[in-house]
């Protein structure tokens, strides 16, 4: 049997960051691990606006803290689905997004990811190769949290 590896719980945070953004040719994940920084490097300063507000700027594992920086950054106030659309555009994970009124109900405001399996390395025991299989749908409720009226979803197969 092979070596088993365990990473941080800080680690997988960064794995589930860099799987989403995969396929966004916009956006990089690094993480420098001699400051436990996530460093998220996007291109055009609206989209890096958008991911900034989204994301946390600290994320506590326990009793270690770690950096969530994105470049470039400024400070515009939007609603958080003006700010997952423009985040979200031009990443090929997403299928599209839609907003709908019902009658006098709050707005429903989808985002529809690619039907698609999301594969990364995760140290899950339960995987022969130590990789985590999921979708796009689950890796954004992980990484931008729920909100009442946004719902993440997965296109249905044509």
């Amino acid at each position: 049997m092979g070596e088993v590896k365990l990473s941080p719980p800080w680690m997988v945070y960064f794995r589930k960051l860099e799987a989403f953004f995969m396929k966004d040719d916009d956006v990089a994940v690094t993480f420098d691990k001699d400051n436990g920084v996530i460093k998220i490097y996007v291109t055009g300063e609206a989209k890096a606006e958008a991911i900034e507000k989204l994301l946390p700027s600290h994320k506590s594992f326990g009793n270690v803290l770690i950096d969530i920086i994105v470049y470039p950054a400024n400070t515009k106030a939007t609603s958080k689905m003006s700010l997952l659309k423009t985040a979200l555009e031009g990443n090929k994970a997403v299928s599209y997004t839609r907003s709908m009124s019902v009658g006098s109900l709050n707005d429903f405001n989808f985002v529809v990811f690619v039907p698609e399996v999301v594969q990364f390395y995760n140290d899950d025991l339960g995987d022969i190769n130590g990789l985590c299989s999921t979708l796009y749908q689950d890796l954004a409720k992980d990484l931008f949290g729920e909100e009442a009226g946004i719902y993440f979803c997965t296109d249905k197969v044509e």
